[in-house]
């Protein structure tokens, strides 16, 4: 089921409605958003069409999506908007090359000739890959993170900040949105970024950068902050409102090709580690320690924020909105009433700040916010396929299934959950954003001791150490995790409750780590990590019905309203779109079912697939 090429169908008798499509693309996640009257009608990365994680290409594909989804022709689209400004982002590179020179001048001479051939002409390549003669439109990159946070929010009025690692020249921003306006307060500016700092420990410690910051947060709580006098000492020069600068002399960043230098490695004793080496605890201490800085930093932001402002509603976007760690730290400090956070957060979410600036901002149209409810739909934003396409599919392809009705689902999915088998969810749109929330998602049982290393090294084929996210019914949250509030983007980490925790031995409190992942720590230990903490996704009938009514069915069954979640892709490989991606999946993996909408799959029914690739080498690792 290939995605269709070729003309779009053309909407006819819609004259009055107004169209924005908004883009991101070009430095990672590309990704493409509709926006009908100020309604999110579609959104999707690029990287879901091409398989390729973090596809940083034209989102040529996602564009099609978006036009397909809208039932529109690009000549029906009033306006486009591309989330940075290509003039101010082509400058600071420019200037930062020759404040440096003559360092840097391999760099200059890989990446000046890209951006005069092509991306400083930005709105010529738009015409030219959209076939598009309209309006385009192209606010700064911290404006259209900015947006995304606060527009589809339910907050009325709010405070916002944006962390990210640099756009044009800002790499934090913050301020207040009031109804369909936003006002900038302040902004640090490149090079001293939040961003960049962690992904330069993201690049040290031996991942990807723009990639692996989320496996650096999930590795801290094996390690010692160590070095966090070290960092504050040496690193940064951090001060009480939250502003900070960096000592460049450690930093590679600005003109090289590398995060960091000879003199960043003397101060951590020694060289990066090598990707897919062994995890040593200098790589655990230094996890602890940049997280722990980084939660520092956030905080002070925060304090500050709510100071100026004054405001009890927070909203958050940027890269760094998506460190779930901090995210629960600042909602615990209580300086906010509430926090939310944009769910597509990084570079993807630009696409949807820059189509609602053009539609609030510029068009000047007024926001409508219950205070109770966001416009993000939950995230599930992306494509779908009706049981037409996937019976089809399966026929065509001689796959056998058994097709269940609705109602049959939740408790047949529970009882496979019950007798520890693992389960491909793919049901309804896709997710707009980095997480999986139970529409491509692969699900298990929470409270089994060895799902995780199960889950981890025979389905995902990933380290060992990284922690699952549990899924649990939004009324029962507080029973199991230390958090009142709704988590329905999985963005924010909590405690488990003290009444599901067991208490380590003497013995197991004297495990230092990766042998921390020996204890059971509580009644549901696939998903708690060895800090006690979880990533919690909360779930609601509103937004996903079979998916709550499923987890609520195992509730019903076998007392427990927690069961695990996570994405639905190997390690490398972008999060699974289309039933072939799924099946494709399930059969290179050891998942036992595979539940396509209304199609169920058993593992030892299926044949063998015939001359399948060596597809561990087909992804990039991160």
């Amino acid at each position: 089921m290939s995605q269709p090429t070729g003309s779009l169908p053309r909407r006819t008798n819609q004259a009055a409605e107004t169209h924005i499509l908004g883009i991101s693309a070009f430095y990672h996640d590309s990704a493409a958003c509709l926006v009908r009257d100020g309604r999110i009608v579609a959104a999707a990365q690029e990287e879901r069409f091409t398989r390729k994680k973090h596809d940083a290409s034209f989102p040529k594909c996602a564009v099609e999506y978006c036009l397909r989804e809208g039932e529109l022709g690009i000549g029906e689209v009033d306006f486009v908007a591309f989330y940075e400004k290509p003039f101010a982002k082509f400058d600071r590179i420019l200037h930062t090359y020759l404040a440096c020179a003559p360092a840097g001048i391999r760099s200059f001479l890989k990446a000046i000739p890209l951006w005069i051939k092509e991306k400083i002409w930005m709105k010529e390549l738009l015409r030219k890959e959209l076939s598009y003669d309209g309006n385009i439109f192209f606010p700064e990159h911290h404006e259209s993170h900015a947006v995304s946070g606060f527009f589809p929010s339910p907050f009325q009025e709010a405070a916002f900040f944006t962390v990210a690692g640099v756009g044009e020249w800002t790499t934090t921003s913050y301020g207040v949105g009031r109804g369909n306006q936003l006002e900038i307060y302040g902004e640090l500016h490149f090079p001293h970024s939040l961003g960049l700092l962690y992904s330069a420990f993201t690049y040290f410690t031996g991942f990807k950068v723009n990639s692996g910051e989320y496996k650096l947060m999930g590795l801290a709580p094996y390690g010692e902050p160590k070095y966090v006098d070290r960092i504050l000492k040496e690193l940064v020069d951090l001060k009480e409102d939250g502003s900070f600068r960096l000592n460049i002399a450690y930093f590679d960043y600005c003109v090289g090709l590398t995060m960091t230098n000879g003199k960043f490695e003397r101060l951590f004793d020694g060289p990066p580690r090598k990707p897919e080496s062994k995890l040593t605890q200098r790589d655990m201490d230094l996890a602890r320690s940049i997280q722990e800085v980084t939660e520092e930093i956030l905080f002070r932001m925060a304090r500050q924020v709510r100071k100026e402002t004054g405001l009890r509603h927070l909203c958050l976007a940027g890269g760094v909105a998506l460190n779930c760690v901090a995210n629960g730290r600042i909602l615990r400090e209580g300086l906010f009433d509430r926090v939310w956070i944009q769910p597509a957060a990084g570079d993807a979410g630009g696409a949807l700040g820059a189509a609602l600036f053009v539609w609030h901002q510029c068009l000047e149209k007024p926001r409508h916010a219950d205070q109770k409810k966001d416009v993000q739909q939950g995230s599930y934003l992306g494509p779908s396929f009706s049981k037409e396409e996937i019976r089809r599919y399966l026929t065509d392809q001689g796959i056998p299934f058994l097709e269940l009705a609705d109602e049959e689902i939740p408790e047949r999915i529970a009882d496979l959950i019950a007798a520890q088998q693992v389960i491909g969810w793919f049901r309804g749109r896709m997710e707009f954003g980095p997480r999986a929330l139970g529409a491509r998602s692969i699900i298990g049982d929470a409270r089994s001791p060895g799902m995780q290393e199960v889950m981890n090294l025979k389905i995902k084929f990933r380290e060992s150490f990284r922690p699952f996210a549990p899924s649990v019914l939004r009324e029962r949250v507080s029973d199991y995790f230390e958090l009142t509030e709704e988590s329905p983007y999985m963005l924010l980490v909590a405690p488990v409750a003290s009444s599901i925790r067991r208490e380590m031995t003497a013995e197991e409190q004297r495990l230092f780590g990766l042998k921390k992942l020996l204890s059971i720590r509580s009644a549901i230990p696939a998903v708690t990590h060895v800090d006690y903490s979880a990533r919690i996704q909360t779930v609601t009938e509103e937004d996903n019905p079979l998916y709550y009514r499923t987890i609520r069915k195992f509730e019903e069954k076998y007392g427990c309203p927690v069961i695990i979640n996570t994405s639905f892709n190997v390690r490398g490989e972008p999060i699974v779109c289309t039933p072939e991606h799924a099946y494709l999946c399930f059969m290179r993996t050891n998942v036992d079912f595979l539940l396509l909408e209304n199609f169920l799959l058993e593992k030892k029914h299926q044949k063998p697939l015939d001359k399948d690739i060596d597809w561990l080498k087909e992804f990039e690792l991160d």
